[in-house]
């Protein structure tokens, strides 16, 4: 195809989604470099966040360009028409990319990437998940009022025991413990996360190990996973939600938070897999229930996915007015890869591509029911 007939298609595509190359608005793309086209035309989506990586292409308002892309479902209209590199989906399917061994690649080459750069991103306590804006105004607000929502889901109460699979740097289990008199086990696949969790949670009854969860055979009161669902692979749930059965006692309850997505995949975006989250992928409803059958009893699902563009946003709010002090140990190039991944995140959300859900399991069934209303409670225990 001639350069001229890739630049039709590719101008035809997004303007039915509203999006004008060298247009005037701020979610108008601005072609610096012609050879955009063909790039883009060969590769498809990973070609088009590596072009905006090194400077081929500009948009004022990128989480604007991307609400109207998914809204629109151009990421599924060019795939007629827009090679797409099948290397990612080849992979998931002929190997287990998040096996034992492998599980520990995304905690290297993403949550250990440095931690100045997350605790100038994140909120105070470090959480690293959609916040909960019901009545929150900040992001420390909002951030301690998801923990504490999940708190109040398993019906916490002191010297409880709770597992967090996932903990991340250790907002939750630090909240459950000093707040709750909780006793926790984090556990993570990065020695980062551990290592911070370590020297900054000072609570007697918080234990963090650097571990994979399949390894785990502990008994739990509770069982809390926070934005780690997604690292598990499809081959994978099944195994998931057999561990969760094995260290939940038989009362307990399990919180999931995890985003989703509308269909059943078993693969990620390839730029996604190949510059943030490598080995990961979005579990669908039907993916996770289907993971759960015969194991655990679904109490409750609840859905806020809107929330997460107004975090995403935050966090790069907060990553852009702290780059003049990150920049010397980051490139620019790297500035640009982090923007396109909160932005376009936040367009994922926004289009109500990707979801967000908070679901509670019960390991055989709990008296009483989760109210619905503002606040989603635990029955009260006797």
């Amino acid at each position: 195809m001639s350069g001229s007939k890739e630049e039709t298609v590719l101008r035809a595509l997004l303007e039915s989604a509203d999006i004008k190359i060298n247009g005037e608005r701020p979610w108008d793309i601005q072609v610096l470099n012609s050879g955009f086209y063909q790039r883009v035309f060969s590769v498809g989506s990973l070609a088009l966040g590596e072009s905006y990586m090194d400077g081929w292409w500009e948009c004022p308002a990128l989480d604007r360009m991307f609400t109207r892309l998914f809204t629109h479902r151009i990421h599924e209209k060019a795939v007629t028409v827009i090679k797409s590199a099948p290397w990612p989906v080849l992979k998931v399917l002929a190997f287990n990319a998040q096996n034992r061994t492998k599980a520990f690649v995304v905690g290297k080459r993403h949550y250990d990437i440095g931690n100045d750069l997350f605790s100038a991103m994140l909120d105070r306590d470090m959480n690293y998940s959609c916040a909960y804006w019901h009545d929150a105004d900040t992001l420390d607000d909002a951030q301690q009022a998801k923990v504490e929502l999940i708190c109040r889901k398993i019906g916490l109460r002191p010297g409880m025991t709770v597992l967090d699979i996932g903990c991340g740097w250790g907002g939750f289990i630090k909240h459950a413990a000093s707040e709750h008199g909780a006793r926790v086990l984090g556990v993570t696949v990065s020695r980062e996360q551990m290592e911070y969790v370590k020297a900054e949670c000072r609570e007697p009854d918080v234990r963090v190990e650097l571990m994979d969860y399949r390894d785990l055979n502990e008994k739990f009161d509770a069982v809390v996973s926070v934005g780690m669902f997604e690292h598990v692979g499809y081959k994978n749930y099944r195994t998931y939600m057999k561990t969760v059965q094995r260290c939940l006692n038989p009362e307990g309850i399990f919180l999931l938070h995890t985003i989703g997505g509308n269909r059943s995949t078993k693969s990620l975006d390839p730029w996604i897999e190949k510059y943030i989250f490598p080995n990961s992928m979005l579990p669908s409803a039907r993916q996770i229930t289907n993971a759960a059958e015969g194991l655990l009893v679904l109490e409750d699902w609840h859905s806020f996915g809107q929330y997460y563009d107004k975090t995403l946003m935050a966090w790069y709010d907060n990553f852009t007015a702290n780059w003049d002090r990150l920049k010397a140990n980051y490139s620019e190039r790297f500035y640009r890869m982090w923007t396109y991944y909160l932005l376009s995140c936040a367009g994922s959300f926004r289009s109500k591509m990707n979801q967000l859900w908070q679901i509670a399991f019960s390991n055989g069934g709990i008296e009483g029911v989760f109210r619905h209303s503002d606040q989603f409670l635990m029955p009260a225990l006797s």
